[in-house]
């Protein structure tokens, strides 16, 4: 495994991978790599002859500097895991190689109809982050898939539509969310919880689930349903951002917009998605499960 850190470097191996008629897909990061990670790479080994993972803190899609500051860098690790598994380079630019006029000052690229919704509503200019840094990264790498988690779910909506949009030549690929043995969803945030806050972090799961087992058995007051979970997880010491109940959209449907009678707008044959974000501790955590009606 290489490890290369400037964008000139790593275009001269993208182009003798071309010229040798390989294909190339590409697992980006922030690095603090777990095994949800790990299946992202599997995946994208699946699909390609070279896999390309980014390490990269984007600050850019930091609202909170306290937040940027404090998120987990472990190279070291990282690199390690890496090794033993099917990456073949490892891109770790700096901030000044990723953004030399400045974060600033750099070019923005803003998916519409994100900021208002579920995660961009509590995150102000998030998305605009994710989708600016993901997008130069795509140019950077010329990939022909790139794999992303379904655990950010509204992410991969953005990406997918960003991509359309601006007529992009990569194929985007989900994976399914990897979780630990209570349920909690694997994330890099999850490091900040104590043994007993991780514990409790599965009940966000739970939650889902339970709404997911009421919808099943004919419960149709979603209204109800996400603030009956909202107040739940909030005595269980959690401080939600939301719950909400959408009509699940895969990753090929690309509209979040506003609905304003959730109720009446979802066909009872559709499957439903069931998201939750809340804030346990230091950690802001998010989960999502699909709820089939057939």
């Amino acid at each position: 495994m290489q490890q290369i850190s400037d964008i000139a470097a790593l275009r001269q191996q993208i182009k003798a991978w071309r010229q040798s008629h390989q294909t190339i897909a590409f697992v980006p990061t922030m690095g603090n790599l777990h095994q949800g990670h790990l299946s992202l790479i599997e995946q994208a080994a699946e699909l390609a002859d070279k896999v390309v993972v980014s390490i990269f803190v984007n600050p850019l899609q930091f609202n909170d500097k306290a937040d940027l500051s404090a998120y987990p860098r472990t190279l070291d690790s990282d690199l390690a895991k890496l090794k033993a598994s099917a990456c073949d380079v490892v891109f770790t630019p700096t901030v000044a190689e990723m953004y030399p006029q400045g974060d600033m000052a750099q070019t923005i690229v803003s998916v519409p109809n994100m900021d208002n919704r579920l995660c961009g509503k509590d995150r102000p200019g998030h998305f605009d982050g994710v989708a600016t840094v993901v997008n130069k990264l795509f140019n950077i790498v010329q990939a022909d898939f790139a794999v992303f988690g379904e655990k950010d779910y509204q992410q991969v909506l953005v990406i997918k539509q960003m991509v359309a949009d601006l007529s992009l030549n990569i194929k985007i690929v989900s994976a399914p969310i990897y979780r630990e043995d209570s349920g909690l969803a694997m994330s890099s945030r999850n490091q900040y919880l104590t043994a007993d806050e991780r514990r409790k972090a599965a009940e966000l799961y739970q939650a889902l689930l339970a709404i997911k087992d009421k919808i099943q058995q004919g419960e149709r007051d979603f209204a109800s349903l996400e603030q009956h979970a909202f107040q739940h997880l909030q005595q269980q010491g959690f401080k939600p951002d939301y719950v909400a109940i959408e009509q699940y959209q895969g990753v090929s449907q690309l509209d979040l917009a506003e609905k304003t009678d959730l109720n009446q707008q979802i066909k009872l044959a559709d499957p439903l998605i069931l998201l939750v974000a809340a804030q346990l501790s230091k950690a802001r955590l998010i989960d999502n499960i699909v709820c089939d009606l057939d």
